[in-house]
């Protein structure tokens, strides 16, 4: 199959499969979809971005994931962002309360990256959704 860029692919949307028991398979297909429409709200800010490392793995990111960023989102308290700092790009849930900025990891291995003053946050977008391959 041969894809164009800009071409939506359609793919076939299942409802009401369980995770649990099994439930017959009575036309359960609900509409084919494209995921660009699903994943993506700001086509023009949107990027996409491998994880490596394991530091947002308690958040549902894991290595080798790839994450949906939105520049056009508003960083906000408890969003998951992408971060410059140093030149580098890091994942991390963005705090800001109490007149305190920081990243902090989703998982208790990891430290949060605490800023002090002359220092530079640069987030770079929101990620708002998560792609993973089993």
């Amino acid at each position: 199959m041969s894809v164009q860029i800009g071409q939506p692919i359609f793919i076939p949307l299942y409802s009401g499969v369980r995770a649990g028991f099994p439930s017959p398979a009575d036309d359960f297909l609900l509409k084919r979809i494209d995921l660009s429409d699903e994943l993506i709200q700001h086509p023009e800010a949107t990027f996409l971005m491998r994880i490596k490392g394991h530091s947002m793995a308690m958040a549902g990111i894991d290595d080798g994931d790839i994450v949906v960023v939105d520049r056009a989102v508003n960083p906000e308290h408890g969003k998951i962002v992408i971060a410059c700092i140093d030149g580098e790009f890091t994942c991390k849930r963005l705090y800001m309360m109490d007149g305190i900025t920081k990243l902090q990891a989703a998982n208790p291995d990891y430290e949060d990256m605490v800023f002090k003053d002359g220092q530079t946050l640069e987030v770079w977008g929101v990620v708002t959704s998560c792609i993973k391959q089993f």
